[in-house]
């Protein structure tokens, strides 16, 4: 019996190719088309895209968030921590068996960043505009590089 060398990689790639598979020919794999299959919202759930990049003496973080009011959105930091939460609500209720394709998400959500340093969290601020809430949090005074002068002897 010979040893084989388990190469998880292999597996992951197998994986996939059966999930694309499944999502090409989701008639013989569901019985019934994706396109019109509609989960109710409370079992989908749904986090919204973030962006994280440092500029500067600050972190920004975007999120997309289209069709919200900034009145859905609530915003937090906590130690190391940024957490958006809200609510995306339909505009009008449509009733399930009217639907012939659902692909967008509503529902409550809550999407937190793990932020690298600390952050002056009294000067954090936000804006919205286009979909996308874009929040700057300025890095507090003590994780600021320092420049220390060399003394010559």
């Amino acid at each position: 019996m010979a040893i084989e060398r388990w190469r998880p990689w292999d597996e992951l790639r197998e994986a996939e190719r059966h999930m694309e598979e499944m999502m090409r020919y989701p008639i013989m794999t569901w019985r019934r088309p994706l396109a019109w299959w509609r989960v109710p919202t409370e079992e989908v759930g749904w986090t919204p895209g973030v962006e994280m990049y440092e500029k500067d003496d600050k972190f920004v973080v975007r999120a997309e968030l289209p069709g919200m009011k900034k009145e859905e959105l609530d915003i937090s930091v906590l130690g190391d921590t940024l957490t958006i939460k809200g609510e995306r609500k339909a505009e009008a209720e449509v009733k399930d068996e009217d639907y012939y394709r659902c692909e967008l998400c509503y529902g409550k959500f809550s999407r937190s960043v793990a932020l690298p340093i600390a952050v002056a969290a009294g000067k954090v601020e936000a804006s919205y505009e286009n979909g996308i809430l874009e929040i700057t949090l300025p890095k507090a005074e003590e994780a600021k590089p320092k420049k220390v002068e060399i003394k010559v002897k």
